[in-house]
């Protein structure tokens, strides 16, 4: 469990990562240049699937600690870790959904 909450917190910084390169190219597109905001075109790549799968890895991780909280079970994550990723998932459904 400590090492899937470790790796649910990099992909949620990589989607907020993809969400700031996004902006950024939107921002380039209205001003008329094409360029992109990092030349690495695999580390762009990246960023987006780890970023844009986030939510779902997200969500089975926010899943598995309610029910470890509805079992009562002693949570072997940091209760900061928790909360944080619990944010990033609201974050996420905002931005995907609405």
């Amino acid at each position: 469990m400590r090492f899937f909450s470790k790796i649910v917190f990099i992909c949620n910084l990589s989607f907020i990562a993809a969400a700031i390169l996004q902006l950024i190219t939107i921002a380039n597109e209205k001003k008329g240049t094409h360029g992109e905001a990092i030349i690495l075109q695999p580390l762009v790549s990246t960023l987006v699937i780890l970023g844009y799968g986030a939510i779902i890895i997200n969500f089975i991780f926010n899943i598995t600690c309610l029910s470890l909280f509805i079992l009562k079970r002693k949570q072997p994550v940091a209760k900061w870790l928790i909360w944080v990723n619990f944010l990033f998932l609201i974050a996420q459904v905002y931005y995907f959904f609405f």
